[in-house]
């Protein structure tokens, strides 16, 4: 489908996909399609790409749900999801997940470039992705409880990886608005620039990410994602294991 039709297009020039959201209208408020459509993505990128950028078009990233739609009575509503047995709906809302979680893929390194709001579901799009640079005129809010539901979209454990579980409680249950400064400061943010320099720090970072031999970051990211649930013990032995791969190869003696 094209991008008129879902909302989100995806472009590739060499190494660097970018996921466009383009329904600035709208502040690019997310549907069920455009989720499908990202969840593709994944499967249409080439093996070439290291880095994803995920951006916004106009001056929102994401104003979150789309309510007009899920608000109505046809596909992807939520009249439709309560039509459904537990188990259908548990399998639609995973699903829609898969149009985040790709961003984790261990193979590339997946870049938000965040502008004016990020609610709700545009939270959780940033937080899928391994790295937020943000313009300093963004507000992120986790709006969900607002309307009696709950995040869905892969993001509460990465927020709570990121800020700690009692700044992630008070965020997801108030759903109180957090500006660019604060994000910075509680560990939301990789970057804070000036909203006009948004796009040249993008593009700076992924120079420097993609500066370095492609196999190097790609184990240096499974070390890091692992580490969390390994001992110091099993994560040192993670780091001789990847080493040893790295001098095999360099050596021209891997398998």
């Amino acid at each position: 489908m094209t991008a008129e039709a879902t909302g989100v297009r995806l472009e590739c020039d060499g190494p660097v996909a970018t996921v466009t959201l383009c329904r600035p209208d709208v502040l690019n408020a997310q549907t069920p399609a455009m989720w499908r459509a990202m969840s593709e993505f994944s499967r249409e990128l080439p093996g070439d790409v290291r880095v994803v950028v995920v951006r916004g078009e106009g001056r929102a990233f994401s104003a979150g749900l789309d309510l007009a739609v899920a608000g109505a009575s046809g596909p992807g509503s939520f009249a439709e999801l309560t039509t459904l047995s537990e188990q259908e709906c548990a399998d639609r809302i995973a699903e829609y997940q898969g149009g985040f979680t790709w961003l984790h893929r261990p193979d590339v390194i997946s870049v938000a470039a965040v502008q004016g709001h990020a609610i709700g579901a545009g939270f959780q799009l940033a937080l899928a992705c391994d790295l937020r640079v943000l313009a300093d005129d963004a507000k992120f809010a986790m709006a969900e409880a607002t309307l009696g539901l709950v995040p869905d979209l892969a993001g509460t454990k990465r927020l709570v990886e990121l800020v700690g579980y009692a700044r992630a409680l008070e965020i997801c249950t108030t759903g109180r608005r957090m500006d660019a400064a604060e994000a910075d400061r509680i560990g939301l943010a990789t970057l804070v620039v000036p909203a006009v320099e948004l796009d040249d720090a993008v593009r700076d970072l992924t120079a420097g990410l993609l500066a370095p031999s492609r196999d190097a970051v790609v184990e240096i990211k499974a070390l890091l994602t692992g580490a969390a649930g390994r001992t110091h013990a099993e994560q040192q032995r993670a780091e001789r294991e990847a080493q040893t791969r790295r001098l095999r190869d360099l050596a021209g003696r891997g398998e």
